[in-house]
């Protein structure tokens, strides 16, 4: 499924084969993310063609899915680690960081910037492909992620990387989402809103979702805001504050500086928060701000753990398991049954088919998390009704059988105590009779159906006399004492008659 290969100047080396009984890796781990770098993780014996050829940093090396004949991870190696098993046996072993990683070799300049997200994705990528090596450089791909009025005004700093900067500067203040991609052998850096598609590929229960946990995170849930505006400058001259005040909401709500979610603080109870809007210089506007980010808060954080099976690489399911991608996911015994996003994998290069996903982290609003709470208190429910009428089956049972031994165990003391040949006889003969047909059904030869008129498993004539031996009806043990009861009142009335 997977091929590695390593490349030291242009020279490449394939360390691992997909095919069977060929060269293999005994450990090998990809693991990917949204707005992360990827890495691998392999180890390797000395018999290894990379034995003595991996160079920290300066080694590149890339896994082909032969499958989707797309590249898994492309990146470089970085530092090693050499260890020996209680047999004696050693190897080596080596952690990698994806192609993101090189924006990590450039440190960015100090500058004031004002304009669109593209043009400062723009500027970033220009210094950062002007400081490294070719193969390290990037090209401004497609940009979807827009600012409300396509402009920004901020500066950057010399003592942060590229990554650092493009993290800070641009995702953690618009959003959005890093995609490489390559056409022609150009490495395109995408920003987009989203990266990843829609599938209609399911993840579901008794079809190819192993295991599945969820964590769910509404610490960060706000009931009281108090919403901040642009900083105010002290009027005392000689003030070292450096904690400067802010424009407040004080003075357009009833001289009160927070506001109250009454909803969030009926379910959660206080929690007090704030939130700085550094560009806005009028009250009003901060209140409006407030409010508006107060009622369409999240209130929960959800993320899941799943264990799938990937059925693409094995042609049962149309869509590939990738980060990015959203598929339904139904597991009724966790009450889930929603279309969640992948925004993380880890891939096991000698086992692809079964992936670890991390599904997305999912923020709930407050209907979305009290649905979701009764539904789970709904199916307890349910499960304490199902164990209860299971608990009642099984005390009929147990009484039902308790019954049927206590009416042997009378049955066998009524024999024990009675001398009764005739029924000790009858006994024998029903006995014998069992142990005769068990013969005969030990007996049967293993050809055909034999039917009255044609040999087979019996002959015809046996066939015959069988199907006149029919069932009219199950025994019931009671109704057997009490004919034996019966029995052995009318034994003893015969036999005081004769004494008499």
């Amino acid at each position: 499924m997977y091929k590695v290969t390593i490349i030291n100047d242009g020279v490449s080396t394939v360390i691992h084969s997909p095919y069977v009984n060929d060269l293999k890796l005994p450990v090998g781990t990809i693991k990917k993310e949204i707005n992360k770098i990827d890495t691998f993780n392999f180890g390797f014996y000395l018999n290894n063609p990379a034995y003595g050829k991996i160079k920290p940093l300066k080694t590149l090396i890339n896994i082909l899915n032969l499958k989707t004949g797309k590249y898994e991870f492309e990146g470089r190696v970085l530092g090693p680690s050499k260890n020996m098993d209680s047999n004696g046996l050693l190897d080596e072993s080596y952690e990698c960081e994806g192609e993101l990683g090189y924006l990590h070799d450039s440190v960015q300049k100090h500058r004031e910037f004002r304009g669109s997200p593209k043009e400062l994705l723009t500027e970033l990528l220009t210094y950062h492909n002007s400081q490294v090596e070719g193969y390290k450089q990037f090209q401004v791909g497609n940009v979807t992620v827009i600012d409300p009025n396509d402009y920004v005004y901020l500066y950057t700093s010399a003592e942060k990387t590229t990554f650092e900067t493009i993290k800070e500067k641009l995702i953690d203040r618009l959003g959005g989402e890093l995609q490489i991609r390559k056409e022609n052998g150009v490495r395109f850096l995408d920003y987009l809103e989203r990266v990843g598609e829609d599938k209609s590929t399911e993840i579901k229960l008794a079809k190819n979702l192993l295991s599945m946990s969820v964590d769910v995170d509404p610490t960060d849930i706000i009931t009281r805001l108090t919403p901040l505006g642009t900083r105010i400058e002290s009027e005392d001259e000689q003030a070292t504050d450096a904690s400067e005040a802010r424009l407040t909401i004080e003075s357009v709500n009833n001289g009160v500086p927070y506001i109250d979610s009454e909803e969030l603080k009926a379910e959660f109870g206080i929690q007090g928060g704030s939130v700085t809007w550094d560009d806005v210089t009028d009250a009003t506007n901060l209140l409006s701000k407030g409010r508006t980010y107060l009622s369409s808060q999240k209130t929960s954080l959800n993320q899941y753990k799943i264990a799938a099976l990937d059925l693409f690489l094995i042609g049962l399911d149309i869509d590939y398991l990738d980060v990015g991608n959203s598929h339904p996911v139904k597991n009724p015994i966790m009450g889930i049954d929603e279309r969640l996003r992948i925004i993380g994998k880890s891939i096991n290069i000698n086992e692809p088919h079964n992936s670890d996903l991390t599904i997305g982290d999912k923020f709930k609003t407050l209907s979305e998390y009290q649905n979701e709470a009764n539904k789970s208190a709904q199916k307890v429910v349910d499960l304490q009704n199902t164990v209860s009428r299971q608990s009642q089956t099984i005390a009929v049972l147990k009484t039902e059988l308790t019954a049927v031994d206590n009416a042997v165990k009378e049955v066998q003391q009524t024999i024990a105590e009675n001398d009764i040949p005739a029924l000790e006889q009858a006994v024998a003969d029903l006995q014998a009779a069992i142990q005769n047909l068990n013969n005969a059904i030990g007996q049967i030869p293993t050809y055909g159906l034999a039917t009255p008129t044609k040999d087979g498993l019996m002959p015809k004539s046996d066939k015959a006399k069988l199907n006149l031996i029919t069932a009219t009806k199950s025994v019931n043990l009671d109704t057997l004492k009490t004919k034996l009861d019966d029995l052995v009142r009318r034994v003893e009335a015969l036999e005081g008659a004769n004494n008499g």
